[in-house]
């Protein structure tokens, strides 16, 4: 048998799809159907090779497993691994999938996600919470907007206003009415605590991290900015220069990427914070920020802020203690 140089994985939940081929480009491990329990020992008893897989539930736990065993181990996002699918019928099924995810990975020019750890990933899972968090309460304060409003009560966008209106109209409210928004204001109360609660545990990720420190010298980047960085992009070793990491985000002309929604909200929102204390700011950066928006407006500007953060944000991480700030 050929040696298997290249194998390709279709992940799921309980069965697997492996696509394997030799140094010739010729398939040598053809498994459409591999269970959960015996993808592990299928993949160990391969001596060492490159492994694509797509960008899913669990393909990170995947990576790390495969490393152990010596394998070189790549991840893609599933829109780059379409173009090698074949078309019509034959070419949307799990054996298909793993056949192109094979046949990606190994292209000179495929853009890759970067392997995190399990520390990495548990830190996501605090900023994944935290943001569930904040939608819920959005969501809860728009349900009080839209109930009152039934009761002939109109009430304004701003949270903090729906919450002051609602607790001073609770006890006019009618029977279940009253129940009903008291239990909602009740709710939002305590997503407020939950919201607050993750807040200082990434205060506390953001103090006990050198690279976090380093980040957060930077204007307009926060403990939940840089905790949420380091977490996504480790190192940015994965970024060739701090342009691609832009691309990645979508702040850059052209692009439309949605590879960090999170983060290019966090640096959007760190943008708007630099342009504002700019104007009274003489350092070279505040000048530059508000020379842009007076000739090109306000949020163009704060997009080119954003990307700019983006760039020394990736400058910090992949250079270390080497890199300076801009005096």
């Amino acid at each position: 048998m050929s040696a298997i140089v290249t194998i390709g994985i279709d992940l799921a939940k309980n069965v697997f799809a492996v696509h394997g081929v030799d140094a010739t480009g010729k398939s040598a491990l053809v498994r459409p159907s591999v269970a959960r329990s015996k993808l592990l020992e299928l993949i160990a008893s391969r001596p060492p090779c490159l492994i694509g897989m797509e960008a899913c539930s669990g393909a990170h736990h995947w990576a790390r497993e495969f490393q152990n065993f010596g394998h070189t181990v790549l991840i893609m996002a599933p829109k780059f691994v379409i173009p090698y699918r074949l078309s019509g019928r034959r070419g949307k099924n799990d054996a298909a999938d793993a056949a192109a995810i094979c046949e990606a990975v190994t292209r000179p020019n495929m853009r890759f996600v970067p392997i995190k750890s399990i520390d990495q990933q548990g830190q996501l899972m605090v900023h994944r919470a935290r943001q569930g968090f904040v939608e819920q309460r959005t969501a809860t304060l728009n349900r009080i907007r839209g109930l009152l409003s039934e009761l002939g009560i109109v009430l304004p966008l701003k949270a903090a206003v729906v919450r002051r209106e609602a607790m001073a109209r609770l006890e006019d409210l009618p029977g279940w009415a009253n129940t009903v928004i008291g239990d909602l204001l009740s709710e939002v109360s305590h997503l407020d605590e939950r919201i607050t609660q993750y807040d200082h545990h990434i205060e506390l990720m953001a103090r006990h991290s050198t690279e976090s420190k380093r980040l957060m010298q930077l204007s307009g980047v926060g403990p939940t900015t840089a905790t949420a960085l380091l977490s996504t992009i480790g190192n940015g070793h994965d970024f060739k220069c701090g342009r691609q990491l832009c691309a990645w985000l979508g702040l850059v002309p052209g692009q439309y990427s949605s590879g960090g929604k999170q983060l290019r909200s966090l640096l959007v929102l760190g943008a708007r914070a630099v342009l504002a204390a700019a104007k009274y700011k003489s350092d070279p950066i505040s000048r530059w920020a508000v020379s842009l928006e007076q000739r090109r407006g306000y949020w163009k500007a704060i997009v080119a802020i954003a990307a700019k953060n983006a760039r020394m944000c990736w400058a910090v991480l992949s250079r270390g203690e080497a890199f300076r700030l801009p005096a």
